[in-house]
């Protein structure tokens, strides 16, 4: 009975965080138990890449703490980040359904443990139990569909707009992971920003300044201390 108590607490933790990843939530308990025990436990370093672009796909990731950032590469060299990873995001999923290659570098950006889960393991669950595909692709859809809406809003939106969404989102994300200090601190750079917002680094910047001038936030070197988040919600429309 002593081993079947420590495999059950060791496991909880894996099943409280699969439970709160978009993709697995709407799983039974049971299949929620399923999937935890094809997951492993991983560590990266700082700045380590976990795959880079055009990589076999064979593998997703949960993130159990630290952060990430997936990168797409230009030929002229440029780069360019298409999003931010904390605790509780699921990267590389698509790795479950298909064998292509990787659509972006991912690198951890802090000290990162997370999940892994072999597109192999997880195919297998779902030819024995086929209604965790269903659901795969029920939570699946409903991402694509938030990804087209905020695609649409941006579309709209002014730099400004953009800008503080962005830093809305990243307060969220922060507040997710613990952080429920007044003040939040947020670990990325102005061009991640600029980036993740689709304007230019000037943009940006400039709109920054004029929150750092209004007292919102301050910034600092690969990082910005937001002192007022509720205000950023007075720049998103």
């Amino acid at each position: 009975m002593g081993a079947t108590e420590h495999q059950v607490n060791d496991i909880d933790p894996t099943l409280e965080l699969l439970g709160r990843v978009p993709v697995f939530e709407t799983l039974a308990a049971e299949d929620l138990q399923r999937v935890a025990e094809v997951a492993v436990p991983r560590r990266f370093s700082p700045q380590q890449v976990i795959f880079r672009e055009n990589d076999k796909s064979d593998t997703c990731y949960v993130v159990k703490e630290g952060h990430c950032r997936a990168v797409r590469h230009h030929p002229d060299g440029r780069a360019i980040t298409l999003a931010h990873f904390g605790t509780g995001d699921i990267f590389g999923e698509l790795a479950m359904f298909d064998t292509d290659r990787r659509s972006a570098t991912v690198e951890a950006l802090d000290r990162v443990q997370a999940l892994a889960i072999l597109a192999g393991d997880m195919r297998r669950l779902m030819r024995e139990h086929p209604d965790i595909s269903a659901k795969l692709v029920v939570a699946l859809g409903r991402r694509l569909r938030e990804a087209n809406e905020r695609l649409s809003r941006q579309s709209f939106q002014t730099v400004q707009s953009r800008v503080a969404g962005v830093m809305t989102r990243l307060v969220e994300q922060a507040r997710e992971e613990g952080n429920d200090e007044p003040e939040v601190e947020i670990r990325i750079t102005q061009a991640d920003i600029a980036q993740l917002a689709g304007s230019s680094r000037e943009s940006a910047s400039r709109f920054l300044a004029v929150l750092e001038r209004a007292g919102v936030l301050k910034q600092g070197r690969g990082r910005i201390l937001v002192h007022d988040p509720a205000a950023l919600d007075r720049y998103v429309y």
